[in-house]
């Protein structure tokens, strides 16, 4: 095991900078997630830190060491790729000792050490099949036992879920937290799904441009985003984010036909009239609430145990997104009240900055 620091790393393909001067502290045995936009930089600040692209600028260190210059083979990492890449004349078995005898490593402790990662990974039944009688989460099984083999100090993962459908991508997070409890291994893992992000990282970089944006625990994202984009890239459904004008005590939102709501606490008020955004997430929207916005119903989604009701005042802009408990009666047209608390008030700068 080892912690993971980039230090002002840089990579630039001819005039153009893909990531821009990222510094990262990775903790031993963490789960870090990089998320993003796609063309963020995420899957190629992964492979900067696989070797499998030469940085511009900065350093890598891995445990201490400085492998910014270190040739791949000799980093003591370990790759998932988004495509299994198995071998297709191999078993299982065999698929997951390649490596090993790749090395010359003796055949005994091949044996011992494929039996073991079949064990974690639940593959004890499947090692004399090939894999072209594998399901698809029983691939990507395979290429994570290839990579437990080597025992590498880092794992890295390159949205690794994306080619499975949807209920197999559920079923293959919880195989991914319960093999990172059980290693205790760091884990650097790439995915667009921000929901991958929430559930599987102790560690979220949020990525846009080539820059980090925020780095923290899900929670720190969520309930605490720095800046506009983290706030409307964390959370699902994504926040409310409605532009609103200071004026006085009261934030007015034009685009919700000019209602206005108090202002959130602030350590210093924004200054009357500049142009802000205002942010509410939709799970802080219910029937109650000390405070409010009238608008109708446009869009009904029922999901059983709860209702996203898409809504926005008579002849406005914005559409305001709730997530409620229950709604089962609720339809298009009808009037639809969103209440919230004050503390549940986010807002934003011109800038994009979060004012605290």
């Amino acid at each position: 095991m080892a912690d993971l620091r980039l230090e002002h790393l840089s990579k630039r393909i001819g005039g153009h900078s893909v990531t821009h001067d990222v510094s990262l502290s990775v903790p031993d045995g963490a789960f870090c997630v990089f998320v993003g936009p796609s063309g963020c930089g995420k899957s190629t600040l992964l492979r900067l830190i696989a070797g499998l692209e030469e940085a511009s600028a900065g350093r890598i260190l891995v445990g201490g060491r400085d492998v910014t210059q270190v040739p791949a083979w000799d980093r003591d990492l370990a790759m998932v790729f988004q495509s299994y890449a198995l071998y297709p004349h191999m078993t299982v078995r065999d698929n997951i000792a390649f490596a090993l005898r790749s090395a010359r490593r003796p055949e005994p402790e091949v044996a011992a050490k494929v039996a073991e990662a079949a064990r974690i990974l639940q593959l004890d039944s499947l090692l004399d099949r090939k894999p072209a009688q594998l399901s698809g989460g029983q691939r990507q099984r395979v290429a994570i036992g290839r990579a437990i083999v080597k025992q590498p100090k880092l794992f890295l993962f390159d949205e690794p879920l994306s080619n499975l459908d949807a209920e197999l991508r559920v079923h293959m997070r919880l195989e991914l937290a319960r093999l990172h409890r059980q290693l205790g291994t760091t884990i650097v893992y790439v995915t667009h799904d921000q929901v991958e992000a929430m559930t599987l990282a102790t560690q979220i970089v949020v990525l846009r441009d080539g820059r980090v944006e925020q780095v923290g625990s899900p929670l720190q994202l969520y309930d605490a985003p720095d800046n506009l984009f983290v706030a409307g890239f964390i959370g699902s459904p994504k926040m409310n984010l409605l532009a609103a004008t200071r004026q006085g005590d009261r934030l007015v939102l034009p685009g919700c036909g000019g209602q206005s709501v108090p202002l959130p606490p602030l350590a210093a008020l924004p200054a009357e009239g500049v142009p802000l955004h205002l942010g509410l997430r939709p799970q802080a929207i219910s029937a109650t609430g000390a405070q409010s916005l009238d608008l109708v119903i446009e869009v009904v989604e029922h999901l059983g145990s709860e209702t996203l009701v898409h809504a926005r005042a008579p002849g406005s802009a914005e559409l305001v997104t709730a997530l409620v408990t229950g709604g089962r009666t609720l339809s298009p047209g009808q009037p639809f009240t969103a209440g919230f608390g004050t503390a549940a008030l986010y807002l934003f700068d011109p800038t994009g900055q979060r004012l605290r």
